[in-house]
């Protein structure tokens, strides 16, 4: 059996939603024992409704059918939380709370997600953790941190892209500022987390300490927008929103192509690249044209020039202009849909989707490893767990709990695998 980097670390996932599962996820793809904590009565909301409700059709399923466990079948949920298994325990009850606290014990690494305060007053913040395994590492990812005049604040994707100053860039010259959409907010504190705890483990395996990770969400996303924090700090300026636009280089965004919503990114940096462009849209004698002859004179000019190059676009398919630019040296991309993402051949050559067989949702296609390890290769190891797949696993094998304890468990609701909402 191949090693993988972070084989014989356990990891307790307590979070919900995006950010805390994608970073545990992360974890997990590298090889760690992640088992997510959940629970019958209060289990992770991105598993969507437990019987069959008008916004239950608001979740993908597959093949739109949310059947007759929807709650192992959300489609965000199995992509956040592959290559975990699956715990339900009731932390409220006195059992519950023993058998995590024996869980800590054993364990290298705890996840939280929560509004602050809330694994206090579980008796499972960092304080008490540590009083059980002294080198834990423990990281918490609140939306603005656990400390601060907003601390308090309720955290969602779209209130750190606007309060990250994301959204103040976002959108069309001169109009309101727009969402993504996607909620980068989510994804990029949980890619910082899973590096916040790579780095931990590091340093205990250096020097034999835990220590606890505070990572503000919001913080994490502003950290990848550096210019506009520079701009104002260094310049005095407030960046606005360009759309598709460069504050220095021209012709620079997004252009229609042939067919229904159909695109393709041009980007254009360098003199001799504008000539080549030029050239490849049949229109050559541009480059003497004195509004167009040097970078300024482009931009100024920027709303003429996209006129005559959107003109070109479209009437081509998106592909066959991308690698005619391409040949020619011209920064262009398609832009592609889901679908196309899915049948991209680059992505095809590397292997970057990756199937899995859940359970109740069958085979289907996952996005793989943005990375390739030559020495300890990586693929989605697990599908998501079920709600409380794992409960014999984790309690009886771990921890040894008997079968007359499992069952007296899951008599008072403590461990199950069916929510208490789902119930008649």
């Amino acid at each position: 059996m191949e090693t993988l980097p972070l084989d014989g670390i356990r990891v307790l996932d307590f979070s919900h939603v995006w950010a805390g599962p994608f970073c545990a996820r992360l974890l997990g793809d590298f090889g760690a024992e992640v088992i997510k904590i959940e629970s019958v009565s209060r289990y992770d909301p991105e598993r969507g409704p437990a019987k069959i409700t008008p916004d239950a059709r608001l979740r993908l399923y597959p093949d739109g059918e949310p059947g007759e466990r929807p709650y192992n079948r959300a489609g965000r949920f199995n992509s956040y939380n592959r290559s975990k298994i699956g715990l339900t325990l009731d932390l409220r009850s006195e059992d519950g709370k023993a058998l995590m606290r024996d869980l800590v014990e054993i364990s290298d690494v705890v996840v939280e997600n929560f509004s602050v305060g809330v694994m206090k007053r579980l008796g499972l913040d960092y304080d008490e953790c540590r009083k059980l395994r002294p080198d834990i590492i423990y990281i918490a990812l609140p939306g603005f941190g656990s400390d601060g005049p907003e601390a308090g604040y309720a955290a969602y994707g779209l209130t750190q892209e606007a309060m990250s100053g994301l959204s103040g860039i976002t959108g069309y010259p001169g109009e309101v500022p727009i969402d993504t959409g996607v909620f980068y907010g989510d994804p990029t504190g949980g890619l910082f987390g899973a590096t916040a705890v790579m780095t931990a483990l590091w340093h205990r395996r250096m020097t034999g300490e835990g220590q606890r990770i505070d990572l503000s969400q919001r913080e994490a996303f502003a950290s990848i927008l550096p210019e506009l924090v520079f701009d104002h700090t260094m310049n005095d300026r407030v960046q606005e929103s360009i759309g598709n636009r460069h504050p220095q280089f021209a012709p620079h965004g997004v252009y229609p192509c042939l067919g229904d919503d159909s695109w393709i990114a041009i980007s254009v940096t360098t003199d001799v690249q504008f000539q080549a462009l030029c050239e490849a849209i049949g229109h050559p004698s541009l480059v003497e044209d004195s509004r167009y002859f040097t970078m300024s004179s482009r931009l100024r000019n920027q709303d003429d020039l996209d006129l005559v190059i959107g003109e070109w676009t479209s009437r081509q398919d998106q592909n066959e202009a991308m690698q005619s630019l391409q040949s020619r040296g011209i920064p262009a991309g398609a832009v592609l849909t889901n679908q196309q993402l899915l049948e991209d051949p680059h992505f095809e050559a590397r292997g970057f989707f990756e199937e899995a067989t859940h359970p109740d949702t069958g085979t289907h296609r996952y996005i793989g490893m943005p990375w390739k390890l030559s020495d300890t290769p990586v693929h989605i190891r697990l599908p998501s767990p079920g709600l409380g797949e794992h409960n014999d696993h984790v309690l009886g094998e771990i921890l040894g709990v008997t079968s007359e304890k499992l069952r007296s468990l899951e008599e008072r609701d403590v461990i199950g695998d069916v929510p208490l909402t789902a119930r008649d």
